[in-house]
């Protein structure tokens, strides 16, 4: 059984301190922190800016060990991710321990880390095979180098977005039997308008407004029946430090013109269209705007006021 992390402090000692660095999330914050303090690995399931990479880090910052990050993709090969032995100085000195690189893998086992790779469905098969063995057994045989052992705070964290298909490979059951899993969606309207006012220091009536809109305007792309796949909490916070900036220059002197620049600006990339409408993404984003600021429920057009 792999010991506790380095403090031998249960879960619970720590919660209020790691919470401080997250915004909401305190039941995904408590199954997180009780799985890794027991040492399991787990995988996070969500679309992306759901707070998995937020809430990993804040739990390393607090036990002060390393956050290895690594995106899951086709070049992500075993050799990357356990090391290679520098060519150079194999040519010199031939193989040996000390002309080892480490890789993510042996670099997180060796510093007690916790490696995180993004879209784990990205890795090749034969990445994730190495990826099960270490996590099996806490330790990896590396040629002319030896058996590498994990320090007992080294931990495997894992994300996939459910909602994106494109380039990803099927999970088999032996993968998936290694994870503790948790599925994490989108935050409510009140906990995203706390982070994009922590991310962008909003703090005024007007800024506070603004920050509404904004996460108003995103959370209206995940549902329209247009877009396959809405914008993440990420292009609220865009939305409102572009529109702070467009002010600033006064280029658009209409409050609600400078809001849909900005949305424009910051949500398109975000969003992605169903392959069998014929619009596109800044129609839709208009067509949301539209929505927000000119129309009320029942579609009666609202009244401008200012």
């Amino acid at each position: 059984m792999t010991p506790p992390h380095p403090t031998a402090a249960p879960a619970g000692a720590h919660r209020d301190a790691i919470a401080r660095d997250v915004v909401g999330r305190r039941r995904e914050l408590d199954l997180v922190l009780a799985a890794v303090s027991a040492g399991r690995d787990i995988l996070l399931e969500g679309p992306p800016g759901t707070s998995k990479s937020t809430i990993l880090r804040a739990i390393t910052t607090n036990w002060d060990v390393p956050f290895v990050l690594v995106e899951g993709n086709a070049e992500l090969t075993p050799a990357r991710l356990v090391g290679h032995h520098n060519p150079a100085r194999v040519l010199r000195e031939d193989y040996s321990a000390e002309n080892f690189v480490p890789g993510p893998l042996v670099e997180a086992m060796q510093s007690g880390g916790f490696l995180y790779i993004e879209e784990l469905n990205r890795a090749p098969e034969d990445t994730l095979n190495t990826l099960l063995a270490a996590m099996a057994e806490r330790e990896v045989a590396v040629p002319r180098v030896g058996l590498i052992a994990a320090l007992p705070t080294f931990r495997v964290l894992a994300s996939m977005n459910p909602f994106d298909n494109v380039g990803t490979a099927r999970i088999s059951d032996s993968v998936y039997d290694r994870w503790c899993r948790l599925a994490i969606g989108y935050q409510d309207a009140a906990e995203e308008r706390a982070i994009v006012a922590v991310r962008t220091g909003g703090n005024g009536a007007a800024d506070q407004q603004l920050i509404a809109d904004a996460v108003a305007l995103t959370r209206a792309t995940r549902t329209h029946p247009d877009l396959r796949r809405g914008s993440s909490v990420r292009g609220a916070i865009d939305l409102v430090a572009i529109a702070v900036e467009l002010a600033e220059l006064g280029s658009f002197p209409q409050r609600e013109r400078l809001i849909l620049e900005a949305a424009l600006l910051a949500l398109s990339a975000r969003i992605g269209m169903d392959e069998t409408v014929d619009a596109t993404p800044e129609q839709v984003i208009t067509e949301i705007w539209e929505n927000h600021f000119f129309s009320a429920p029942g579609g009666q057009r609202r009244v401008r006021t200012g």
